[in-house]
């Protein structure tokens, strides 16, 4: 049986309508799921102009998605195109959560619009768990291709990190992943750990975080049966991980595994919300206000965010 997924176009005041667009226009992703496209109709077909493409009749499900926002601004943040983004959001995981979809796709999102338009996390992920009524831990992933990576630390100031980081948020970082893997079909997921300080703090000598924090959340999350390894450095652990030693690298904050999956493949990243009830999944990229209406945009990380979501939900 196909999937079922509900699809949002992110901000309208960036390249999400486009990509939207692009993609439904390719057979094969109408042939893999149902699509039910949660929009309003004027930006859909605006995004198909800006495309050049144009979707058969009838393939796909449109969910005519109204409000009083008024005129979209293009390429700015402003507060109704972030209303917008989480209006129809909230949509999608209300169809979600009742079965009517298997799955979450939507374009990218634009963090100063929602946050104009009322949204008081830090992130779309931490808004996401308070819709759901999630409770338990989250964790947003990157993946690249087949490599997966989680984070200890997220949205915070890089001076913070230090102090965040506990044996415990190490081992729910690993345990959240090794989860994920399995649930997208990977049975016997391969999990690599960074440490936090330049060549692992050379024994203590500028840092004692690998030998007193890291190292032992590593062999506590091995007893408890998830199959990690580490810690090892930053600068070289994605090569080996690149070259296909590794399935997921669990990364001590944004940045360390963020530069290293977007400079291997920066068109091709997917950001899966980790952690929740249902798969949610989007680029890794932004909305790239400053070609967005110009129909340059990249389908890649998209095609590559609906595939995912597709498997997931397949898994599930």
């Amino acid at each position: 049986m196909k999937p079922r997924i509900a699809m949002v176009l992110g901000d309208p005041a960036g390249i999400g309508p486009e990509l939207v667009a692009r993609l439904l226009a390719e057979p094969q992703a109408r042939s893999a799921a149902e699509v039910l496209l949660i929009a309003d109709r004027e930006e859909f077909e605006r995004g198909c102009g800006v495309a050049k493409v144009r979707i058969p009749e009838g393939e796909i499900e449109l969910r005519e998605w109204r409000g009083a926002y008024g005129a979209f601004t293009r390429a700015e943040a402003t507060a109704n195109g972030g209303r917008y983004s989480l209006d129809t959001l909230d949509a999608a995981l209300e169809a979600t959560s009742k079965g009517t979809t298997d799955a979450v796709v939507f374009g990218p999102l634009n963090k100063a619009a929602l946050h104009r338009a009322g949204m008081r996390h830090a992130d779309e992920l931490h808004w996401f768990a308070e819709r759901l009524g999630h409770r338990g831990p989250v964790c947003e992933f990157n993946v690249l291709d087949g490599l997966w990576t989680s984070r200890v630390t997220s949205h915070v100031a890089l001076k913070e990190v230090a102090g965040l980081i506990t044996q415990e948020r190490v081992i729910e970082a690993i345990a959240l992943i090794d989860r994920a893997l399995r649930a997208s079909g990977v049975a016997q997921p391969r999990i690599a750990v960074c440490g936090l300080n330049p060549h692992l703090g050379d024994g203590g000598a500028f840092g004692r975080e690998e030998l007193d924090i890291i190292g032992p959340a590593v062999e506590r999350a091995r007893q408890l049966g998830h199959p990690a390894a580490g810690p090892f450095s930053a600068d070289t652990i994605f090569i080996k991980a690149r070259d296909g030693a590794f399935d997921a690298v669990v990364t001590m904050y944004h940045d360390q595994g963020q530069i290293a999956l977007k400079l291997m493949g920066f068109h091709r990243g997917v950001t899966v919300q980790g952690g929740l009830p249902i798969p949610i999944t989007t680029p890794a990229h932004g909305t790239a206000f400053d070609i967005a209406g110009r129909g340059a945009a990249d389908v890649g990380a998209m095609r590559r965010a609906f595939e995912l979501a597709c498997r997931m939900a397949k898994a599930g």
